[in-house]
C-alpha cells in the first residue's frame, strides 16, 4: 500500500485522525521523533483510539535512521513552499507521502535536498494552511485513486 510519514507532528488529535485514515486505507503510518505527544498505551486508550492497536505505527528516532532503512526513492515531501501540485505525479504503490510538523512544517535543508520531490496542494493566498489531516487524506487518496485497480483486491 502507501506510506504516510510524519516528521516531528505536534498536534496529538491530527495525527489520531491520520492514523484512522491509515487504518480504513490501508496505509502504513511512519512517525519522526520527536513526537510532541506521547503514544504510549495508557495515552492512547485515555485518547480513545480503539483502533490504534491495529495501525501498529513505526517510530524511528530520526529522519536520517528513516532514510537509512528506505533509501531515497520514491519520497514525497507535502510542502506549501513547492509549484508542483500533487495531482501531477504519477503515484506508485509503495511511495512515502511525508508531512511536516504542523507549527513548522518540513525543515528546509530536507526541502532543499528532495526539491524534485516536492508536491503541494493548491491553495488560495488568502487562507491558512490546510489541516494536516486533510491535507495527508486528499493526497493520499489520489495515490489509491492512481492505484485503484492494483489495490483494489485488499481494500
Amino acid at each position: 500500500m502507501f506510506n504516510i510519514v510524519l516528521l516531528s507532528p505536534q498536534i496529538p488529535w491530527n495525527t489520531g485522525a491520520i492514523g484512522r485514515v491509515c487504518v480504513n486505507s490501508g496505509a502504513s503510518l511512519h512517525l519522526i521523533k520527536p513526537l510532541g505527544f506521547s503514544i504510549d498505551d495508557k495515552s492512547v486508550k485515555r485518547a480513545g483510539l480503539d483502533y490504534w492497536n491495529r495501525l501498529q505505527p513505526t517510530v524511528w528516532e530520526s529522519f536520517d535512521e528513516f532514510i537509512k532503512a528506505h533509501g531515497d526513492n520514491r519520497l514525497f515531501f507535502a510542502t506549501t513552499k513547492s509549484k508542483q501540485p500533487y495531482f501531477n505525479i504519477e503515484f506508485k504503490v509503495g511511495d512515502f507521502l511525508i508531512f511536516g510538523s504542523e507549527t513548522s512544517g518540513i525543515p528546509e535543508d530536507i526541502l532543499e535536498r528532495y526539491r524534485g520531490q516536492n508536491i503541494t496542494i493548491p491553495m488560495k493566498k488568502e487562507g491558512r494552511s490546510l489541516n494536516l489531516a486533510i491535507s495527508a487524506s486528499i493526497i493520499l487518496y489520489k495515490a489509491i485513486e492512481q492505484n485503484f485497480s492494483e489495490l483494489e483486491a485488499g481494500i
